[in-house]
């Protein structure tokens, strides 16, 4: 009894024995159970999992809900691009998108399957929602493996996690064909891994960090900003020694193997789907980062986002940036933090930048202030600012509250000073700027002013609750105050019956060959890509020529005369801008 004394205090070298084993030496009557603290321990120890489980599955069932009346593409050319890839490398025919935007295969290839189970265009639709919902919703475990390792406690972990997994950033494209459904999921991903590698060294995690960047490379070119950094992050680790050669070198080389296939892959799509070329954005990058007047555009353009970021996460993102710089300064973090808030910090400055310096002029509002792009963190800063915020002490909550208002007025000016009238004379799109119109209540024009009164607003209740004292639930209550503004979004954005975005705008029969006039415009034929399933569109000059032989249906300008042996079959007159065709070939319907 003494040695046990002397051993549980630390006052003896021989270790203590533990309880169990004395008492399977005093019995041999029977086998006894674990002690009720170890049962405890292990239960505990199980049941997040359980919980995350139901908690993916409502997630998955919220976006089925939200998006059930989505059956076919509404975000153009975009979600057809990327639907007619996913197409072709499933088997079917092709199309031609050349002198459009490059839609990378990355995110392509996971929709093959739905391909692969029907050809009925709505049904594809379908399954690329339930894709996407899956794909989204699969942020929500991850988001708790993350911020379990920044420092909360199971409970509070998943609360947090599961209110972050209902943002805007979450929800509004996990029910289109966008790669913007994946890319969120993708990056906190990333995260998690480039943490365990910092932190534990461990190959596995070091193998799925280079595995996931360059993954991201072959989705979209914001995954080229993903990967530069990632391969950064892992390259200064290794220099400094601070993770295993062996951890280091897996990362690096499961990154060049996956971005060669992805390469390939791209490579590929882009001979088959743009044989006359994509739209030249490199070229385009290059001139703005050489040029005085590009790079006002690009750091303009860039702090836009950074606003975007901002307001469409309550704020929270301005807590975040706060909070990373304040513990990229500090000494003694530990390097799995210190590298996971480094990793988010390039990122987002990255893709902001380079993505403004890439977008053409299209006059549109969303030129000075867009949030797509940056959407893809807006999740992992989200989780950030909340960890900030829950975890500060009472009196520094106030602070990291205003540096995010600080930081939300410096970029909301400097974007409004060099955009100027253009604000309210250039197009507004809505779908450019959901967040803003949930905030400010305006849908027809871009109201800054109010957007961040709002975000403000609501950033304010959200640090009321974070200086409640812990043993009064205040991280339950920042919990549910933050789910309460998603839901608030969801609401916002309650589904209604699709209109023409859904339909056959055209009178297209399912067999034989169609052809488009070039005269058509882009948002007449663009559409018809994906609802023409059985064959590729074919194009041709209506001015100067017939139409193909052989062809059974012309989409032509609404002015155009049909020539002998073509009948017209359906108008969408002038406002619509295309007339159909149906000729009287062999194998037409």
């Amino acid at each position: 009894m003494d040695l046990l004394l002397d051993s549980s205090t630390g006052a003896g070298n021989v270790p203590a024995p533990d309880p169990e084993e004395i008492m399977l030496s005093t019995s041999v009557v029977r086998p006894l159970a674990p002690p009720p603290a170890r049962r405890r321990a292990r239960r505990g120890h199980r049941w997040p999992w359980w919980l995350l489980a139901a908690g993916f599955a409502a997630q998955v069932g919220l976006r089925l809900w939200l998006f059930r009346y989505h059956t076919g593409p509404v975000a153009n050319p975009d979600e057809t691009g990327y639907l007619a890839a996913a197409r072709w490398l499933a088997g079917g025919p092709g199309a031609d998108f050349s002198g459009s935007t490059f839609y990378q295969g990355g995110y392509p290839l996971l929709l093959v399957p739905a391909f692969w189970l029907t050809s009925d265009p709505t049904q594809v639709y379908r399954l690329v929602v339930g894709i996407g919902s899956i794909t989204a919703a699969g942020a929500f475990p991850l988001a708790y493996m993350l911020v379990r390792r920044w420092g909360l406690e199971r409970k509070a972990a998943l609360a947090m996690a599961f209110a972050a997994g209902l943002s805007p950033a979450l929800l509004l494209f996990s029910g289109l064909a966008l790669a913007d459904a994946i890319l969120p999921t993708l990056v906190l991903g990333l995260l998690v891994a480039l943490y365990d590698l910092a932190e534990r060294g461990s190959l596995p995690a070091g193998a799925a960090a280079g595995g996931l960047a360059a993954f991201a490379m072959a989705v979209h070119l914001r995954g080229t900003v993903i990967l530069a950094v990632s391969v950064l992050i892992v390259v200064a680790l290794l220099v400094s020694g601070r993770v295993p050669r062996r951890a280091g070198f897996a990362a690096l080389g499961v990154a060049a193997a996956v971005a060669a296939v992805g390469t390939l892959l791209n490579g590929a799509l882009s001979a088959e789907l743009y044989p006359g070329g994509p739209r030249d954005l490199a070229g385009l990058l290059v001139t703005r980062l050489t040029s005085l007047e590009g790079q006002a555009w690009a750091l303009s353009g860039a702090a836009g986002q950074l606003w975007y970021l901002i307001v469409g996460t309550w704020g929270l993102a301005g807590v975040g940036f706060g909070g990373v710089a304040v513990l990229l300064a500090r000494r003694g973090v530990p390097p799995g933090r210190r590298v996971s808030a480094a990793t988010l910090a390039l990122v987002t400055l990255g893709v902001a930048y380079a993505s403004s310096a890439a977008l053409p002029d299209e006059h549109r509002v969303g030129n000075y202030a867009y949030g797509r792009y940056t959407a893809c963190v807006a999740v992992a800063w989200t989780l950030i600012g909340i960890v900030t915020l829950v975890r500060a002490r009472r009196l520094t909550v106030p602070r990291h509250a205003l540096a995010a208002a600080a930081l939300m007025a410096g970029t909301g000016g400097v974007a409004a000073w060099y955009a100027g009238d253009r604000l309210g004379r250039y197009a507004f799109i809505a779908f450019d700027f959901p967040e803003v119109i949930f905030l400010s209540g305006v849908r027809d024009s871009l109201d800054m002013t109010a957007a961040s009164a709002t975000a403000l607003a609501m950033l304010a209740v959200l640090a009321a609750a974070a200086l409640l004292p812990r043993r009064r639930g205040r991280l339950p209550v920042v919990a549910a105050v933050l789910a309460a503004i998603n839901i608030a979004f969801v609401v916002h954005l309650a589904p209604a019956p699709a209109s023409a975005a859904g339909g056959d705008p055209f009178p297209v029969p399912a067999a034989g060959r169609v052809a488009v006039d070039l005269r058509v415009r882009w948002h007449v034929w663009v559409p018809l890509v994906h609802r023409v399933w059985w064959t590729e569109l074919e194009r041709f000059d209506g001015a100067r020529r017939l139409p193909p032989a052989g062809a059974c249906t012309v989409i032509a300008p609404p002015t155009a005369l049909p020539p002998a042996g073509w009948t017209v079959t359906g108008e969408g007159g002038a406002r619509q801008g295309w007339t159909a065709w149906t000729g009287s070939g062999s194998g037409c319907a």
